[in-house]
């Protein structure tokens, strides 16, 4: 028979979003537990710079990562390095499954499982990750002043980047697959009227050249006439799509056409006690401070249930005796 433990909370991701709500409940003095299958910081670990985190003006995303885990150990967070393989919502407590046999019972679970930039998979993708590609223009802009960049993608995130970008680097190639953008059609009259920008259609990257220094050019193809040519640049930013991990959201969490779940100013679900922070629900935009953010409201507003909870019980104990 599977052993079960119970906590106060769950926490499922150890990324910047599970990290923080990790230091707030142990702050709030609650049993909790961090469940992460990876390294704890997520996505932010194989960033090669962070240069916009408040009161930080320049560390590596390990670093960075490193300094989150670090802080919510000195709380004496628990932390569990697995896989989750179910939640399963319940009237008194939720239950989490693990893939090593483990179940965990809570009061509260915090979703935090983050998301997925979507990759081209191409050679030298990859490879490069941190080295000139990147897909987080306002994260790594920054690093390409004056320099040539392509943007990969014809949505609207691909055509919003764009035209940050356009603010920041020399010249900004916009390469798509088809003949015509996806993106809503202001965003296009942007575009087309963005001297910084010159738009390649019908195209799509075949790999991604490097040198010692980085990324030098991208391989592109023609999808029409099947021609191939290499486009010099000092880096890549790819849009074409983000996915979040929503694989493990128990049905009955309401979610949004793309899978992001939804929740309320207090970041609770529609199911009461699960509460959801980061890059998994649906936001404005996909920060590190905006997950961190978020992870301290999820913690707060689930010490604040579980607080009430217990003391109904307590209340409800008192009554019947």
């Amino acid at each position: 028979m599977a052993q079960k433990k119970t906590y106060d909370v769950v926490i499922i991701g150890g990324g910047p979003a599970g990290l923080a709500a990790g230091i707030y409940v142990k702050r709030a003095a609650l049993e909790a537990v961090l469940v992460e299958k990876g390294v704890p910081g997520g996505q932010v670990c194989i960033t090669k710079g962070v240069e916009n985190y408040p009161g930080i003006m320049d560390i590596s995303g390990f670093d960075l990562s490193d300094k989150f885990f670090q802080h919510a150990k000195s709380y004496e967070l628990e932390t569990i390095q697995d896989e989750v393989t179910a939640i399963e919502p319940g009237a008194e407590l939720h239950s989490v499954r693990l893939a090593g046999g483990e179940v965990i019972e809570a009061h509260s679970i915090i979703l935090a499982a983050g998301g997925t930039a979507r990759k081209l998979n191409v050679p030298g993708e990859i490879e490069n990750f941190g080295r000139g590609v990147s897909y987080c223009a306002t994260c790594d802009g920054f690093f390409f002043r004056q320099k040539v960049v392509c943007v990969i993608g014809g949505g609207d995130t691909a055509l919003e980047d764009a035209l940050y970008l356009a603010k920041i680097a020399k010249h900004v190639y916009l390469i798509h697959r088809r003949d015509e953008f996806r993106g809503s059609k202001i965003l296009q009259q942007r575009i087309f009227a963005e001297p910084a920008v010159e738009i390649i259609l019908n195209t799509v990257p075949t790999s991604i050249l490097a040198d010692e220094s980085g990324v030098r050019a991208v391989a592109l193809k023609n999808t029409r006439t099947g021609d191939q040519r290499e486009l010099p640049v000092d880096g890549a930013f790819i849009f074409v799509g983000f996915s979040p991990n929503s694989g493990l959201v128990p049905a009955g969490v309401a979610m949004n056409d793309a899978g992001y779940v939804l929740t309320d100013d207090k970041l609770e679900t529609s199911i009461p006690g699960i509460f959801c922070a980061g890059d998994l629900r649906q936001n404005f935009a996909k920060q590190i401070v905006i997950a961190t953010s978020e992870g301290c409201i999820a913690a707060l507003a689930a010490a604040r249930y579980v607080e009430t909870k217990k003391a109904h019980g307590k209340l409800a104990a008192l009554v019947s005796k």
